[in-house]
């Protein structure tokens, strides 16, 4: 899953002109992407994948766009989709992904404290 610099320094400056609280982290020899505390992204071999739930992964899916599947094309395949590369081109076009995207990681996180509140 190694990321180049390039791309790595590249998905960060497209995804900081959508929303500016945008920070990279190394993770298992993949980027994890962040909005504050909220894991809504991530990069793995040069491609950037978005957090999904069934209110957008139709999106994704209607696009041919498809899942992150870190053990290979028969292995786990992980709520995360593929960006497709005219949708990074385009911050304008981006923008409503991601926005999108943070939205599902912030209704997991939600999910999350309230089971561990009960």
């Amino acid at each position: 899953m190694p990321v180049s610099e390039s791309f790595r320094t590249f998905v960060v400056e497209q995804l900081s002109r959508v929303i500016p609280a945008v920070r990279a982290r190394a993770m298992f020899g993949g980027v994890g992407i962040y909005e504050g505390d909220l894991f809504f992204a991530l990069i793995a071999d040069d491609t950037l994948y978005l957090k999904v739930d069934d209110s957008n992964r139709p999106d994704f899916e209607s696009r041919g766009m498809g899942p992150f599947r870190p053990y290979g094309e028969t292995g786990e395949v992980m709520q995360y989709y593929q960006v497709a590369e005219d949708l990074l081109e385009s911050v304008e076009d981006l923008r409503p992904w991601v926005e999108k995207a943070i939205g599902v990681a912030r209704r997991k996180k939600r999910g999350r404290l309230r089971r561990r509140d009960t």
